[in-house]
């Protein structure tokens, strides 16, 4: 078949991959009106409170513009509220509302049937192989990416402590 060399192009097949771990992430969580994009910024803000929304960018490895939407979206969803810290009254750093926290802990087992129906096809073996491999890819290549993924700073925790 003439279509033998599109599919066996990497770039093909991990767009093809980004296809179906979107449309099966999205199938999980219909009930949590909530993207793996979303998702991803919850989780990072639960994981490191007050973080500013820069740091928040880098973390994710989403392009601040379009980060910036998705927060105002979880802003007017009252699951992440903007507020000055102690430690710095000019920034406004990111958390978690309760309905935020709550959402998140709600949808966890939702996403992690995703994530084991993206896996499904490989055997624990190849899961661990597979997962090995790309993240080794990922990491390499981070430097090419729009929005490569950077280190949390250090005065994130700083700010998070109100230090």
């Amino acid at each position: 078949m003439a279509f033998n060399i599109l599919y066996s192009k990497p770039g093909h097949l991990i767009r093809r991959a980004h296809q179906i771990a979107v449309a099966l992430f999205m199938e999980e969580c219909a009930d949590f009106d909530i993207t793996p994009v979303q998702y991803a910024t919850l989780v990072a803000i639960r994981e490191t409170p007050g973080i500013a929304a820069i740091q928040l960018s880098a973390i994710v490895a989403f392009d601040p513009a379009t980060l910036g939407k998705v927060i105002e979206r979880l802003e007017l969803k009252k699951l992440v509220s903007r507020r000055t810290t102690a430690a710095d009254k000019r920034a406004k750093c990111l958390f978690l509302t309760k309905e935020g926290q709550a959402l998140v802990e709600s949808v966890e087992p939702a996403v992690m049937r995703s994530q084991e129906r993206i896996l499904a096809p490989l055997t624990a073996k190849d899961r661990k192989t597979f997962m090995k491999l790309l993240d080794r890819m990922v990491e390499t290549n981070n430097q090419w990416s729009r929005a490569p993924r950077g280190p949390i700073l250090s005065t994130t925790r700083r700010r998070a402590a109100g230090r």
